[in-house]
């Protein structure tokens, strides 16, 4: 690690030797990345004709600030291995410099927007210049390039084949309000990561106002609490010069003691009336003042606005400062809106310049607003260092390997009683031994809760994922069972209990194969309550392309001990809604093993998706699934079970169809055998994905829908549509609609109020999906 830490500033000292761009030239450069970013905005609103009158904003100010940055990260110092996630509200930045690099045509600059144009924040799949990171979700792709650093880290430990390179995060001051930033920073296994250089756009503004206090210490102090360097670039050249003039320290501890919104008023005042307020009135007012005398008005207005984050020389000097050996935060001052007419003004986050203050603003920078797309002239210094930034950027595609197929079937019939949740576990140990390419791509991820997922197992036999080997002080303790051996090639990784790093990193753990050519099958483990709240990252990761399986267990209101705060209601429709993901809620162990291995062969690839299995600790007898002895009886099941269900019973004349998914599988087969009893035929379908039911409902029904409506006609035929019962352990109103197949009377049961304590029956009972109010519903239909 400090061997090649030591390698990458040997190799920043020499590049950054070759590629320095004179200041003149930087200079130009950055006013014109500021025009192009603005003219990006002025054109998406003020020419592009707009029917709807619907306002398509932009964000001017925001981008503004992160200029100079994005200038001298791109032209000096990033490296083809390096990734950056952009702030989301700099996307013309972003494509400003792309444009002037050549890698974005002229025909896009007028797209900001636009349906099939360049997205409002920056994408790695839907821009036509893939952004390095989705970002937008606020505070979530900001941590994207940590778990990036994980991902790649592990790629190295299996093939050595992701290089390496620097991950940076451009994040607004603002965003660092969010608590998945927080909770990323303060994960213990990030203190490792020396990659990661995070640059904070410190402007001291929000979407509405002025921040009220300078948060630039506290943020200082809890990144250095979490281990991480802290390098602050908080005033440029000009203001360095007067502080160490006579008055000097008067003046720089005055600016450092101004409230935030006093600052900001002098963005917004004429050079007499900054003379007037910046000495302020405490006792070092007049010597600011007399040192104020001596400067011209130009000086005076330039010196408020020449904070760190807008001096390249100054963040030149913070990016040699950066040690490899530990995260980098770089805190730079800014001003939101610099070189705009908007600039300072508390409301500025989506104000867009008027026409007058566009076209003033072409007159200072010397361009023409009929022709803003106008490049730099061919051969002057700006074209040539442009030229040269994008010849050393350039990257080898990414060619990705194919993942080895996973086995359809592992040919056992599990008759014992056992749980949904306890089978994964004991499938990826099997993996080893039947399919040990395969199984050598996956690598699970927990917050903490591995045991109580049942992954001890495999834990065991595949060891936990570290940078370095480290020693297991336990190894010898005979009671001790389950074996925490840390090693560069273990395929677990433990992160706290925090589930929005767990999801996020599935997401960069999915895209590896994308990234590096390198595919993996994530797997992560999560208390079903908790999906919820690791919903949105785990969604944002899918839409940057990341696929990978996320497993909540247990769920429902089956956890009946444990009560109402552990009990999932609505997590089985969230997984019928969620795009780009299919869900599964097996009932049997072999249902598990055969989606489960069927959605292995599916991820790691260009067109594939993410699964999300919701699974139980209640004991479920295996023998009622009854699985067909015979070869293609037994294949037959499979592929139903695997594109969303089977018949579990089928009667001769039914009178009711009783559907039931996942745990509450007893519960129907006790309704379908007491009802029997009372001389009333039922049949009974075994439901494991609502969601690919309902997509072959569509496929049906109209033209265009990419899905396959097969199933429908084994396991709802029109002859045998008959009144139909659902049942399941979570919102009723996720198989409600398995009615509309034939339009028949139905009711749906399920649970749609928080649990309690109590034994399964009551709890049942109590929610009416007991056997009792299954029977009293068919008896209702019929």
């Amino acid at each position: 690690m400090n061997n090649r830490s030591t390698r990458r500033r040997d190799v920043d000292a020499t590049l950054t030797a070759d590629r320095t761009c004179t200041l003149e030239t930087l200079h130009a450069i950055e006013n014109k990345v500021l025009w192009l970013a603005t003219a990006m905005v002025h054109h998406a609103n003020k020419v592009r004709p707009n029917e709807t009158g619907v306002k398509v904003g932009g964000h001017q100010a925001s981008s503004a600030s992160m200029v100079t940055i994005m200038t001298e990260l791109w032209l000096e110092q990033l490296q083809p291995g390096d990734r950056v996630a952009v702030k989301p509200h700099a996307s013309p930045v972003l494509h400003a410099i792309e444009f002037l690099l050549g890698t974005l045509d002229e025909k896009w600059m007028t797209t900001l927007r636009q349906f099939g144009g360049l997205q409002s924040y920056p994408s790695r799949r839907k821009d036509p210049v893939p952004a390095d990171f989705s970002t937008g979700s606020v505070g979530i792709g900001a941590t994207a390039p940590i778990w990036a650093a994980v991902s790649r880290r592990f790629v190295n430990s299996m093939s050595g084949t992701a290089g390496r390179g620097r991950q940076y995060s451009l994040v607004g001051d603002a965003e660092l309000d969010e608590g998945a930033i927080w909770e990323a920073v303060l994960d213990p296994s990030v203190q490792e990561l020396g990659e990661i250089v995070w640059i904070v756009d410190l402007n001291r503004q929000s979407l509405d106002r002025v921040v009220p206090k300078t948060a630039a210490e506290r943020i200082q102090r809890l990144f250095e609490a979490a281990g991480w360097q802290v390098l602050t670039v908080k005033f440029g050249a000009l203001l360095e010069d007067l502080f160490a003039r006579p008055g000097g320290d008067a003046l720089r501890q005055r600016i450092v003691d101004m409230p935030n919104a006093e600052y900001q008023r002098l963005l917004r005042c004429s050079a007499a009336e900054v003379r007037d307020r910046m000495p302020g009135s405490g006792p070092h007012a007049q010597a600011i003042s007399s040192l104020l005398s001596t400067l011209d008005d130009q000086t005076v207005l330039a010196a408020v606005r020449n904070l760190g984050g807008h001096d390249l020389e100054a963040l030149r000097a913070a990016f040699a400062a950066i040690d490899d050996t530990r995260p980098t935060v770089i805190i730079a001052y800014t001003v939101k809106g610099r070189g705009l007419p908007i600039e300072g003004h508390p409301q500025n986050h989506s104000s867009l310049l008027s026409i007058e203050q566009f076209d003033a603003l072409a007159e200072r920078l010397g361009e023409d607003p009929s022709a803003p797309w106008r490049a730099f002239p061919e051969g002057s210094g700006p074209a040539r260092a442009c030229a040269d930034a994008a010849a050393r950027l350039v990257r080898e595609p990414v060619l990705a390997a194919t993942l080895p197929a996973a086995p359809q079937d592992l040919g056992r019939t599990p008759r014992n009683t056992a749980t949904t949740q306890a089978a994964v576990g004991r499938m990826l140990v099997d993996l080893t031994r039947v399919a040990p390419e395969v199984a050598r791509r996956v690598v699970t991820v927990s917050p903490d809760v591995s045991s109580s997922t049942n992954l001890a197992g495999w834990i065991n036999k595949v060891g936990v994922w570290a940078p370095a080997e480290r020693p297991n002080w336990f190894s010898d303790d005979a009671e001790t069972m389950l074996h925490w051996q840390e090693r560069p090639d273990g395929q677990h990784i433990e992160l706290g209990i925090a589930e929005v790093n767990l999801v996020s990193l599935l997401g960069e753990l999915g895209a590896t194969w994308s990234r590096w050519g390198e595919p993996l099958i994530p797997i992560g483990t999560i208390y079903d309550p908790f999906v919820e709240r690791a919903l949105e990252p785990w969604s944002y990761g899918m839409y940057a392309g990341g696929q990978s399986i996320l497993i909540g267990t247990p769920s429902g209101v089956s956890l009946a001990p444990e009560g109402g705060a552990h009990q999932s209601i609505k997590t089985p429709s969230i997984g019928l809604e969620q795009p780009e993901c299919v869900a599964y809620e097996p009932a049997f162990v072999l249902d598990v093993e055969w989606t489960l291995l069927d959605v292995m062969r599916q991820i790691g690839r260009e067109g594939g998706r993410s699964a999300y299995f919701r699974l139980s600790t209640r004991p479920v007898d295996q023998t009622l699934a009854q699985v067909p002895e015979d070869p293609a009886a037994r294949e037959r099941r499979r592929r139903q079970a695997v594109a969303g269900g089977y018949f579990l019973r089928r009667t001769e004349n039914p009178s009711v169809t009783l559907v039931g998914m996942g745990a509450m599988i007893p519960e129907v087969i006790s309704a379908h055998e007491r009802l029997a009893g009372i001389g009333i035929e039922s049949d009974v379908i075994c439901i494991t994905s609502p969601g690919l039911i309902f997509e072959a409902l569509q496929a049906s029904r109209r033209e265009g829908v990419s899905a396959d409506s097969w199933i429908l006609d084994q396991i709802f035929p029109h002859e045998r549509a008959r009144p139909m019962v659902t049942v399941l352990d979570g919102h009723p109103h996720t198989l409600a609609f398995l009615a509309t197949v034939h339009s028949v009377p139905s009711v749906a049961l399920g649970v749609s109020s928080f649990g309690q304590s109590g034994d399964i029956d009551e709890v049942y009972r109590h929610h009416g999906i007991d056997a009792d109010s299954i029977i009293r519903a068919a008896l209702d239909l019929t």
